[in-house]
């Protein structure tokens, strides 16, 4: 585990609020790596299902795999960044986007996308993702965490803004094999500045934060066994669950969407790549609403929101013009993690205390099982009814779902 040693402490100590800024952007370009290596996937659905002459469902299930991984390996990232410290976590996360996208660059059957893409890239997101960023942005902001935590949320709109053009032009330029090892090969050459950082100090948090903490473990020490015997643990669960199904169902699928509704695959790809600069607004938006109007009205204000955009996105396919596409991107763009650093934000408040990272790892589930099956149902849903409005309603309703729990859970309300 990355500690300091009594030399440390006589040496000459940056700033704490350098260190901490440090901390929040190395944190903002894992979570642009993380997001936008993952969903550049949405970019390579159509060249990689029609070289194969795959079913959207049975390309999908790669994207599904991915988001499952993700969130049914969060409680190991957590518990293996709680012992071995973030040297060990972030590393492995890079050795393992890097290998698979090399493997993906060669594969010639689905089961090996499974793997590589799905599985391999699911837990490399996951360890370099929200639980490990999370938890050690936690070391370092105290009161203002939710919105560091907003900061590196909007880097998935960083990662959607860069990654799904450069995508779709290395797709252009070279072909998607080549794309995927240019992908892959960069992300094994940043192993090597990684490796060169002070995680001794970046490791160990602010001392006034973490003395904070222990003196709270006193009357508040949380086991992953008494979180889950309490009803918040099981609300917030919920929430990333439904929320996520809602989200991917529709993610996996919107460059395709927009391709089939008349848009070109660059456009499509590079409009939904702009949903990255709505996603930065909407997530230090609903942020700074937390502070005015309080957690549950921002967090319902994001989901009506959300349901705005899903409706904009149903018209497109009789009214494909540039004002409704605007009008999509900016309100389903904008709220679509919108939620996420100030439900992270609550977790890591009820549940703080030396477990954290396993409990809000195990709560993470409910996001990698929902993004998982909404991206799978997604595709499924495609293919029985070769419509997108069955998928439309679909989304719809778990949006409904996931909103619920701020409205009837005493704990969510406060």
């Amino acid at each position: 585990m990355d500690q300091t040693t009594p030399r440390d402490e006589t040496q000459t100590k940056p700033p704490k609020s350098r260190i901490a800024l440090s901390v929040l952007a190395l944190c903002f370009v894992f979570s642009v790596l993380g997001r936008g290596l993952s969903d550049s996937f949405t970019v390579f659905l159509k060249p990689i299902s029609e070289s194969f002459g795959w079913d959207r469902s049975e390309a999908v299930s790669i994207y599904s795999l991915a988001w499952l991984a993700s969130g049914l390996t969060a409680p190991l990232v957590g518990r293996l960044f709680d012992r071995s410290g973030p040297r060990v976590v972030y590393s492995l996360g890079l050795v393992l986007l890097g290998s698979a996208f090399l493997v993906a660059a060669h594969a010639q059957a689905l089961w090996q996308f499974r793997l590589s893409v799905g599985l391999c890239v699911g837990f490399g997101t996951a360890l370099i993702g929200n639980v490990s960023n999370s938890i050690l942005l936690g070391r370092w902001f105290g009161p203002r965490l939710p919105t560091a935590m907003a900061v590196m949320y909007s880097a998935m709109g960083g990662g959607l803004l860069v990654l799904l053009p450069l995508s779709q032009v290395l797709i252009d330029r070279i072909g998607w094999r080549d794309a995927y090892q240019v992908f892959g090969i960069s992300a094994l050459c940043l192993l090597v500045p990684l490796l060169l950082l002070p995680w001794r100090l970046l490791a160990r948090g602010s001392p006034h934060i973490v003395k904070r903490v222990e003196t709270d473990l006193v009357d508040q020490g949380w086991t992953l066994l008494g979180a889950m015997r309490h009803h918040a643990f099981w609300a917030l669960f919920s929430t990333f669950f439904f929320t996520a199904v809602a989200m991917y169902a529709l993610t996996a699928q919107i460059v395709a969407y927009l391709i089939d509704v008349g848009f070109s695959p660059l456009q499509a790809a590079t409009t939904w790549g702009f949903s990255g600069v709505a996603l930065i607004v909407g997530m230090l938006g609903v942020s700074t609403l937390d502070g005015i109007i309080g957690r549950r009205p921002s967090v319902l204000f994001s989901y009506g929101v959300s349901i705005a955009g899903i409706i904009q996105l149903w018209l497109l396919q009789w009214y494909p013009n540039y004002w409704l596409l605007t009008g999509f991107v900016i309100c389903f763009g904008s709220m679509i993690g919108s939620r996420g650093p100030l439900i992270t934000a609550t977790a890591l408040k009820i549940f703080r205390g030396e477990r954290v990272g396993t409990i809000y790892g195990t709560i993470m589930i409910g996001s990698g099982l929902g993004s998982g099956l909404g991206a799978w149902s997604g595709g499924l849903i495609h293919d029985w009814t070769h419509s997108y409005n069955p998928l439309i309603a679909f989304a719809l309703v778990n949006v409904v779902l996931g909103m619920i729990p701020f409205l009837v859970v005493p704990a969510l309300r406060r």
